[in-house]
């Protein structure tokens, strides 16, 4: 046994795997410990013999990605190691995720709490795309919750670098949902302003407390997309009808996105305008974003330790009938069919018993988050 044997043996002994707690098509999460300390981990197992070449270039960048952004609001890889079967990845354990949080109807939102899991998920993506970096898949339940409450993230497997415009990337990433329309049109060239449409559509599920944008099909959420924000105009978005895969979708008078999200505040309306802005180009960045008028304005940002929590048995199971119905109201009203167009958010006020925001003079390090993050 040579050396690199017998230093992945010995890193591959530091650590026990209890249970699984999650499977995909090419990965097996488990719950584990280091053995010495008795610290949660999960370890994440890369199946390689699925892949006619060995190795999926997926897992190689997460682990090369992950390696290189080391942030409080990305999750931590603390170890490498493998067998002939698979490559194992382990993590920092985090057990909740934003999505489990949207879904427990138990916890009422204030905007002080979707203002603070926005401020880490930019400061998060800033550090990305500062390392030029792009996640490509980012959703609520990639956006995962430790127990202090830092928003954390996650699985970084279809994510690439951008540093070149001029290479070609795939059009066929990010769940659809969440996917931008120049994916859906299959734009080949792209950058950050991928991940920041992405960006919109959680905020405005915090929001809504229910997907924003949910198509059945690629042409689908077109569709949907088109009759929320209104057919694109060329002036809008220059040049779009040229994308390879462009298709007559139908023309959409555009609806103002007050109409839908008639508890949010002007400064809040105007971020999410600027997130779901058509062209790409003149998409608001990461950076930009945590300079908004929205993070200066009352109320300042719940510190991380007094957000809402949840424990991930919960669910939409649990959705009341009121809860199911209003949910498909919104989804027939995106889609164009007979529900009401509008219906309110769910960002409620400040109320008794809820712990004080963050005081003005904290805003400058907690929005930036300049001291923790790494010079390009």
């Amino acid at each position: 046994m040579d050396a690199v044997e017998k230093a992945n043996l010995s890193t591959s002994q530091k650590y026990s795997k209890e249970v699984k707690v999650g499977e995909g098509a090419y990965a097996v999460v488990y719950k584990g410990r280091e053995i010495a300390t008795g610290r949660q981990v999960a370890i994440k197992k890369i199946k390689v013999g699925q892949f006619k070449d060995g190795l999926d270039m997926s897992a190689v960048r997460e682990v090369k990605y992950l390696r290189e952004l080391q942030h409080d609001n990305v999750i931590a890889l603390l170890d490498v190691f493998s067998s002939k079967t698979n490559l194992n990845l382990v993590l920092e354990f985090l057990d909740a995720d934003l999505e489990i949080i949207i879904k427990d109807r138990s916890n009422v939102f204030q905007p002080a709490d979707i203002k603070s899991w926005m401020v880490m998920t930019l400061r998060g993506l800033e550090f990305c795309h500062r390392n030029f970096i792009l996640h490509r898949d980012l959703k609520p339940n990639n956006l995962l919750l430790a127990s202090d409450g830092q928003l954390k993230i996650a699985d970084f497997g279809l994510a690439r670098d951008f540093a070149d415009p001029n290479v070609k990337m795939t059009s066929q990433v990010i769940t659809r949902w969440y996917r931008p329309p120049e994916l859906l049109f299959g734009c080949r060239f792209y950058g950050p302003g991928s991940d920041m449409w992405s960006v919109g559509c959680i905020f405005a599920e915090l929001m809504l407390r229910t997907p924003y944008l949910p198509g059945e099909s690629d042409m689908d959420q077109l569709k949907v997309i088109f009759r929320a924000l209104g057919t694109p105009t060329e002036d809008e978005w220059p040049g779009y009808t040229s994308l390879p895969d462009y298709m007559v979708v139908g023309q959409y008078p555009k609806t103002p996105l007050r109409d839908l999200f008639t508890a949010a505040s002007t400064e809040a309306i105007s971020l999410l305008a600027k997130l779901l802005a058509y062209a790409p180009g003149k998409r608001i960045s990461a950076k930009e974003a945590l300079h908004h008028a929205y993070f200066f304005q009352p109320p300042n940002p719940t510190h991380h330790s007094k957000l809402p929590k949840s424990k991930p048995a919960a669910s939409q199971e649990n959705d009341t009938p009121a809860d199911k119905k209003a949910q498909n109201e919104l989804y027939d009203s995106l889609k164009g069919g007979t529900g009401t167009r509008k219906r309110k958010s769910s960002m409620g006020h400040e109320g008794p018993g809820r712990p004080p925001p963050l005081r003005h003079g904290d805003m400058a390090s907690t929005v930036t988050g300049s001291s923790s993050l790494r010079s390009p």
